[in-house]
């Protein structure tokens, strides 16, 4: 399938893999906060910031000082993909394009349909980020190439900071879409050339 022009856009700088990783360790983190703890200038800041809550990765919320004045913009991750036009759009997409191959080839496991949107959300993320997402449904396995952006980074500190993005990001696109599938494990390297995601069916350790 043909990539869409904006994929790997979001995360294409290592500059905006610090900036999510600060957003999702501090939600409502203001502009010169992450400038501050980036060492980023303001302006740039923005331009990164712009570029990530376009592609739906962040969103910028007012937020009241106590001071006169317009009140400066905090910047937290999506949780919500009912208040964001672009994460619902995701979603929505992602699962059409699902429910049509699944009407092509039917799946290994008898899976909720709640289930399996959150399933091609999560790929079709996974896929966009570089990673050639390859989802087993038995086993609720997900294997992953490693990250095209882990090079960007410096040193090995600044390394676990891609991998934690990613983690994060993975939570927050399976939360966004109502199911019982969560990450039970987040497995980078398990060889030189793949990383892994295991998930865990809720509804099905509840019952058991």
């Amino acid at each position: 399938m043909p990539r869409r022009v904006d994929d790997y856009r979001g995360l294409a700088q290592a500059s905006r893999i610090r900036l999510l990783d600060a957003i999702q360790s501090q939600p409502g983190i203001l502009l010169s906060e992450l400038a501050s703890r980036t060492g980023l200038h303001e302006n740039t800041v923005r331009d990164h910031v712009r570029v990530l809550e376009d592609r739906g990765l962040i969103v910028s919320r007012a937020t009241p000082q106590g001071t006169r004045g317009r009140p400066p913009l905090g910047f937290h991750p999506v949780r919500d993909a009912s208040a964001n036009p672009v994460a619902r759009s995701r979603i929505e997409r992602a699962a059409e394009h699902g429910d049509l191959l699944r009407r092509l080839v039917p799946c290994v496991r008898e899976l909720p349909a709640e289930a399996l949107h959150q399933l091609d959300v999560l790929y079709e993320h996974l896929d966009d980020a570089g990673l050639e997402p390859e989802i087993d449904e038995a086993s609720l396995i997900v294997r992953l190439r490693p990250c095209p952006f882990y090079p960007l980074m410096d040193d090995e500190d600044e390394k676990l900071v891609v991998c934690a993005v990613h983690q994060r990001l993975a939570d927050e696109i399976l939360h966004q879409v109502p199911g019982p599938l969560e990450i039970s494990a987040y497995r980078p390297f398990v060889t030189p050339h793949e990383c892994r995601i295991e998930l865990r069916d809720t509804t099905a350790v509840a019952t058991a």
